[in-house]
This record gives C-alpha cells, sequence and structure tokens, in this order.
C-alpha cells in the first residue's frame, strides 16, 4: 500500500495503508514480572535453537501450494444506477444545512444540466499470517518443575491453536524440555540488590531541611527530623542499604527456558479504482460499498474474469505480491478478496448562469464539492 498504480489515462488505482502493526493482545504469554534471561553466553545451546533472536524462522513448508485457476464464469457487468434529480437535490440541501455559513439560494434555484454515474471499485486482499521467533525467558526459581530432559522439538511443530481468521494476535509458548536452573546475574546470587535511592548507604538528604541540619521557619533551630544530622534512613530499604531483586524476586535463582513467540498478523492491500472523476477517494474509507465478490480459501487465485480489467490487473499483481512476500518467512493461513461498488454520482448544475459540480457517494448519499459558490465572507476568507 506504498504505491498508486496508474492502469491507463482514465482508470486510476489509489492504494490506502495497511492496517496499523500496533500492539496485539497477549493474554498467553508467559507471566515475566521483570525477570529477565542471563546473556545468551551464559546458556547452554540448545540443539535446533542455535540461534535465537527477532529474525523469523522460516516454516518447513514454506507456506500452501499454489492455487488453481477457477472455472471462468460468465461475464456481467455492474452498473451502478443513477440517482434521480429529487435524490441529488435532497442530498445537497441536507449538506448545504450542516454549514452555517452556506446560503441555500444554489440550492433552490439550481438547475441540473447532467448526472453522472460512474463506477466505482474497491478491491480488497486480506493475508492472514502466522510467523514464529525463539527467544530465552526466564522467571524467578523457587522450586517448581525443571523439564531439561528430552529433545527439544521444533519451533514449526510445536502445536498452536490458531485464533479468529483475520484478527491480529500474540501469544508466547514454553518451548518443551529447554528449561534450566541459573544464578541470577542481576544481583549474583544473593537474592537483593543495592539501593539505588540511597546508593547502598541506607541513609538520604532530608527533605525537610534539604540536608543542612537547620530549619530557617519561624526561626533558624535544629531539624527535628533528622536531629541535625542533614540526613535520614532511606524510606526505599527501610535502611539496610539494599532491595529484593526484581528479577529473581529474592531466590537468588532464575528457571530459564526458550520461549516461542507466534504472531498472527491480518496483512492487507486496499486499493480504489476511479475513472478520472476529480473525486478525492481518500473520502470513501469510511463510506459502505455493495460487496459483489468475496473470495477466501488458504490461498486465493487472482480475479481474472471482473467485467472492469482494472480490477483484475490489480488482483493479479497484489496476489502474487503477497505470494512472493510471505511464503518463505511466514505461514500463510488464509486469504480473502472482496470487490465492492462504491456509488458516485457527479452532478453538473447551473447557477447565476455559471456550471458548478458536486458528487453524491456512498449509500449514504453524501455529499463533497470544491467550491460551493454561495459562502458568507468568512468562509470565501478562509
Amino acid at each position: 500500500m506504498d504505491r498508486t498504480h496508474l492502469l491507463s489515462d482514465q482508470d486510476e488505482v489509489h492504494t490506502v495503508p495497511s492496517c496499523p502493526a500496533g500492539a496485539y493482545a497477549d493474554p498467553n504469554s508467559v507471566a515475566n514480572d521483570g525477570a529477565t534471561a542471563p546473556p545468551a553466553d551464559l546458556m547452554p545451546v540448545v540443539p535446533g535453537y542455535e540461534r535465537l533472536g527477532p529474525n523469523v524462522i522460516p516454516p518447513s513448508d514454506f507456506g500452501s501450494s499454489q492455487p488453481e485457476a477457477p472455472p471462468r464464469a460468465p461475464e456481467r457487468r455492474f452498473d451502478i444506477p443513477a440517482i434521480n434529480e429529487e435524490l441529488a437535490q435532497e442530498a445537497f440541501a441536507n449538506y448545504v444545512s450542516s454549514k452555517c455559513c452556506y446560503s441555500s439560494k444554489p440550492v433552490k434555484e439550481m438547475v441540473f444540466t447532467d448526472l453522472q454515474s460512474l463506477n466505482t471499485y474497491r478491491y480488497r486482499l486480506e493475508t492472514f499470517t502466522e510467523t514464529r521467533t525463539t527467544e530465552w525467558d526466564s522467571e524467578p526459581y523457587n522450586g517448581q518443575v525443571v523439564d531439561g530432559v528430552g529433545m527439544a522439538p521444533a519451533a514449526w511443530s510445536i502445536p498452536v491453536p490458531i485464533p479468529s481468521l483475520f484478527q491480529d494476535c500474540k501469544k508466547s509458548i514454553r518451548v518443551p524440555h529447554t528449561s534450566t536452573v541459573k544464578g541470577c546475574h542481576s544481583c549474583l546470587n544473593l537474592g537483593r540488590s543495592a539501593c539505588s535511592k540511597c546508593v547502598n548507604s541506607g541513609r538520604t538528604r532530608c527533605g525537610h531541611c534539604s540536608g543542612t541540619g537547620w530549619r530557617s521557619s519561624p526561626e533558624r533551630q535544629r531539624c527535628g527530623s533528622c536531629s541535625g544530622s542533614g540526613m535520614i534512613r532511606c524510606h526505599s530499604c527501610g535502611g539496610v542499604g539494599s532491595i529484593t531483586c526484581k528479577t529473581c524476586k529474592g531466590h537468588g535463582k532464575l528457571l530459564c527456558f526458550i520461549k516461542l513467540i507466534v504472531t498472527w498478523k491480518n496483512n492487507m492491500h486496499v486499493s480504489v479504482i476511479d475513472k478520472g472523476s476529480g473525486f478525492p477517494v481518500d473520502l470513501l474509507d469510511q463510506i459502505t460499498g455493495e460487496k459483489l465478490l468475496t473470495d477466501m480459501a488458504p490461498m486465493v487465485y487472482p480475479v481474472v474474469n471482473f467485467p472492469d480489467h482494472s480490477v483484475n490487473a490489480v488482483s493479479e499483481s497484489v496476489v502474487r505480491e503477497h505470494q512472493a512476500q510471505f511464503c518463505t518467512t511466514c505461514r500463510i493461513l488464509q486469504q480473502r478478496q472482496t470487490i465492492e461498488l462504491i456509488p458516485i454520482t457527479r452532478v453538473h448544475y447551473i447557477w447565476k448562469e455559471k456550471t458548478h459540480i458536486y458528487f453524491v457517494y456512498g449509500t449514504e448519499h453524501k455529499v463533497f464539492t470544491k467550491d460551493y459558490p454561495a459562502k458568507c465572507c468568512c468562509c470565501s476568507i478562509l
């Protein structure tokens, strides 16, 4: 969705941004509570998991087999019925009434000269993928079972239930037979860490006298909070100079394991095929269209027999692009392509011997016009 395809002098495909990556719901992630795994060079090498990190693990089967072409269906035409003058005027009147500085005279006095219905299509391709990465993780060790015996299964052989299709999601799973107990690297197995507030001294500067030992209000006198020393017991550590280690929660040991991170993402491409109408297609993002085609399969075949060949060309390009992009790095679980017909009518009218244009679009009959001919002075200046 970072390109605009110009299919001809009349047909223009406008692409809109993909669904944002965003943050994913992660209800099944392994509870961490601040624990971090020791550095990788201190961890054992697990066969099959020699390279851990953010790089995705390629699926062993490289996705589904290529789809077969569907049987050719008879061609159909999907023409948008033109709205009549009465509906066009009603939609225009509603639009003008919503603008505080627009005069209603053009609506009442205009003369229609032409109403043009424009076949405008929205093509959408969704590719629902699964990716897997691995990394070391840990939790405080307090005697729980250590699953460290046996051969660890390969990352793509671990069964993980697939969530709802075409919805972004992320889960973390502990890889079986990869657990090991290590001393806590944060506190050197002590279970306690130096207090950063008092720098291990157990005392901090008195806030009542700013560390001077004296208070000047109402008259200079020794500070009662610190007995004139300027220092008080550290509230963070209770005066002992150290706090419970946040990594191991005071146990001094960590249960380390390899964590499998499974990410499901709906990769979406949307294109609007516009007939060079001059209408700003970004206004169609929230507009309802009439679905003409819905095709869903593990791997869809490009649309080949749609009456508007511009749609066929877009489908061919995007389907091939998605399958080439995701097959070697992700597992494509499902694809879905849809074609919507969006009603747009370009209305030409005359008011005070000048021709003007506005658009009525969507099933909601919204109106867009670049230059309304009767605005008040403040609107004209703006």
